[in-house]
C-alpha cells in the first residue's frame, strides 16, 4: 500500500508516521527541510522537499493534506481523492469517543475546559486536533483504546473528512474568517463548518447565531438546542445558573473567565462532559477553577500602574471585539498581522475605549483606515515600545492583533510569547 502526504509541519508529520507504522509505503512532500527529517527517513519514509513536484503524481492507495494546505494547491488538483489527517486517524481509533467543537471563536477556550472535566473521569482522555496533540500523533504513540477526545477542529481540518463521526459536535459561532482561502466568501468558510454534520450523532445548536441556525436547519440528526437569551431550548440561562432542562449544570458566577462568550464556551463545555458521563459536581469544581487559556486575554504583568494583556489567540476582528468589550477604557491597542482579507469595521464601535492604537504588519493599512489616528511600526515589538512609553497609569495595553500572525511570526503562540517575555523585562 501507498500514501503520500503533502505537506510537513505537526499534522503532515504525524499522519506519516501513522501510516507508515500502519504499513504504507509513504512519501511525504513539504516545501521546506525540517529539523526531524533524518528520524522521519530513519523510520523508512521518503521525504521530497519540493511539493509541487508533479514526479510525484502516480496511483496511491491513499493521499493526505496537512491542513495548511489549501485545495487549489497544484500537487492536490492533480487527484480526485484527497483526505486529512483527522481522518486518518480515525480509522485506526474506532474506540475513541469525539467531542468535537468548533466555531469562529472560543474553540480553544472551550475544548481545554472540557479536556479537564473528561480527565476528571478518567485520565487517558485527549486533548487533540487544532490544539493539544495532532490526532494522529496520538494514535501513532498510543494507538486504539476506550478514550474521550476533546477535539478542536477547524475548517481547513474538516476538508476531507468523509468518515469522521463525531459523537457529540458543537460550533460555538459564525462570522467571516479565513476569507483568503476561500476567495473572500463566507459562505464558503461556514459551509466547511457545517460539512460534517451528516455524520454527526448528536449535534449541540447553539440557537443564538443566526448564521448556525439558518445553515443548520436541514439537519435530522439528534439535537440539543442551546440559548442564552431564551428558554425554550434544552440548555438555557435561569437567573446565574445554566440549566439543562431541568437540572443545574453549573452557576455563572462561578466563572473566573469573564465575558458573555466565556458564558457559552463554558455551557457547550459543561453540555459535553455531561454527555460523557462526567458528575455535575464535578464538571461544576472545574469551571470555578478554570482560570483560562495561553494567549486569550491573558493577564501578564503590571507595572507602575499600566496592566498588560496578551491576546495574542484573536486572529480576527470578532476576536479582538471580545478583548475590548473586557476592558471599559484607557485601552492602548496593538493589532495587526497577516491579511485574511476580513474588514476591521466591527471594531469601530469600541472607538471610545481605545486611547491609542500601534499597527503592524500587511493589514496595517487596513485598520488605519477604520482608525485615522492609528500609528502605523513596522513590528509588533516596536509597537509594544511605544505603547510602554506613553501609558500612564490606570492604562491596558491590550495585544489583540484581529489577525493571523503569518506575516512575521510562525504561529499566534510564538507572537504572544515573545510579547509576554518582553513586558516581563520591565519587572
Amino acid at each position: 500500500m501507498n500514501a503520500l502526504v503533502i505537506g510537513g509541519a505537526r499534522s503532515g508529520l504525524a499522519v506519516a508516521k501513522l501510516l507508515n507504522a500502519k504499513g504504507y509505503d509513504v512519501t511525504l512532500t513539504t516545501n521546506q527541510d525540517f529539523r526531524e527529517r533524518e528520524a522521519i527517513e530513519r523510520l523508512g519514509i521518503h521525504v521530497s522537499l519540493n511539493d509541487r513536484d508533479l514526479n510525484l503524481v502516480k496511483p496511491y492507495d491513499v493521499v493526505v493534506k496537512n491542513p495548511g494546505i489549501p485545495n487549489n494547491h497544484p500537487l492536490v488538483c492533480k487527484f480526485e481523492s484527497v483526505v486529512n489527517e483527522i481522518e486518518v486517524a480515525t480509522w485506526f481509533a474506532p474506540h475513541y469517543t469525539y467531542y468535537a467543537v468548533s466555531g469562529t471563536n472560543g474553540k480553544t477556550t472551550t475544548v481545554s475546559l472540557l479536556n479537564e472535566m473528561l480527565v476528571s473521569k478518567n485520565n487517558n482522555a485527549l486533548l487533540a486536533g487544532n490544539v493539544g496533540y495532532a490526532l494522529s500523533e496520538a494514535v501513532f504513540q498510543d494507538g486504539d483504546a476506550v478514550r474521550d477526545v476533546a477535539l478542536e477542529i477547524s475548517a481547513f481540518q474538516m476538508e476531507g473528512t468523509p468518515s469522521f463521526t463525531p459523537d457529540v459536535y458543537g460550533i460555538l459561532n459564525l462570522s467571516p474568517d479565513h476569507l483568503d482561502r476561500y476567495d473572500g466568501d463566507a459562505e464558503a468558510y461556514y459551509a466547511e463548518k457545517v460539512r460534517i454534520l451528516p455524520n454527526v450523532k448528536c449535534f449541540v445548536k447553539n440557537m443564538d447565531d443566526a448564521n448556525i441556525v439558518r445553515l443548520t436547519q436541514n439537519y435530522q440528526g439528534e439535537t440539543i438546542t442551546l440559548s442564552l437569551k431564551n428558554q425554550n431550548t434544552d440548555i438555557y440561562r435561569d437567573g446565574t445558573h445554566i440549566m439543562y432542562r431541568d437540572m443545574i449544570l453549573f452557576d455563572i458566577s462561578s466563572l473566573k473567565i469573564v465575558g458573555e462568550h466565556n458564558v457559552y464556551n463554558a455551557t457547550m463545555a459543561a453540555y459535553m462532559a455531561y454527555r460523557a458521563g462526567v458528575p455535575v459536581d464535578t464538571i461544576q469544581n472545574v469551571i470555578a477553577s478554570f482560570t483560562g487559556v495561553e494567549h486569550r486575554i491573558e493577564y501578564v504583568a503590571t507595572v507602575n500602574g499600566v496592566r498588560y494583556y496578551n491576546d495574542s489567540k484573536a486572529t480576527n476582528p470578532e476576536s479582538t471585539e471580545v478583548a475590548l468589550k473586557a476592558f471599559d477604557k484607557n485601552i492602548i491597542l496593538l493589532a495587526g498581522g497577516f491579511d485574511k482579507r476580513i474588514s476591521f469595521e466591527g471594531l469601530r464601535p469600541y472607538s471610545n475605549r481605545i486611547k491609542s492604537i500601534y499597527v503592524f504588519g500587511e493589514s496595517a493599512e487596513q485598520i488605519k483606515s477604520v482608525f485615522p489616528n492609528a500609528v502605523v511600526v513596522k513590528t509588533m515589538l516596536d509597537g509594544t515600545k511605544n505603547a510602554i512609553n506613553t501609558a500612564v497609569s490606570g492604562d491596558v495595553v491590550l495585544l489583540s492583533p484581529a489577525c493571523a500572525s503569518y506575516d512575521q511570526f510562525d504561529n499566534y503562540e510564538q507572537r504572544g510569547t515573545i510579547f509576554k517575555e518582553y513586558i516581563k523585562t520591565l519587572e
